[in-house]
């Protein structure tokens, strides 16, 4: 019998993988999503969020966390990052959540999604951010990505907002999840 699941090992990255989780973030997010926006707006959001200075400064803040799951050859096919809460959350508390924490970013390429690697990365990032004291705990997620929804649900989030998420120029409807 063949075994079709690759081996997979999913470690803490480091600063010396900014380089790495640069062309990663920008082939999962243009794998995922590229199709909405015109090209000027994602090669923004891309040269803003996936350079390699911005992944150096996400993977040196010791307020966040970052995994990356690579096959046997080394390939990075999945990262989680997860931190401090910086989506816009003071309309939703009243008192405000100091200690709120954040799933940032959950990525696997789509020839490994089924794998359960989505749900592997969760299960750290979830440990790290518990860890950590953070809580509650928040996630921004496209209006129209259902099957994000339906995944964080499992975890316990329930919407609780929106906002806008700028790319380029074009602002996306997004939901805040809450647990």
């Amino acid at each position: 019998m063949t075994n079709t699941n690759p081996q997979i090992t999913i470690r803490r990255a480091t600063p010396k993988d900014a380089s790495i989780l640069a062309a990663l973030g920008a082939a999962t997010f243009t794998e995922t999503f590229g199709h909405l926006y015109p090209p000027e707006d994602l090669q923004t959001f891309l040269v803003g969020s996936h350079s390699v200075g911005a992944w150096t400064h996400t993977l040196e803040d010791a307020q966040r966390a970052v995994w990356v799951a690579t096959l046997a050859d080394g390939a990075p096919i999945g990262f989680i990052v997860v931190g401090v809460c910086k989506l816009p959350i003071e309309q939703f508390s009243r008192a405000g959540e100091p200690s709120a924490g954040e799933v940032q970013q959950l990525y696997v390429l789509a020839q490994y999604h089924n794998l359960r690697l989505g749900s592997r990365l969760m299960d750290l990032g979830l440990e790290w951010l518990e860890a950590q004291d953070r809580t509650p705990l928040y996630i921004g997620v496209w209006s129209e990505n259902f099957g994000a929804q339906r995944f964080y649900g499992r975890y316990g989030f329930k919407k609780v907002g929106e906002y806008g998420f700028p790319v380029g120029g074009t602002v996306d409807r997004e939901f805040i999840l809450k647990r």
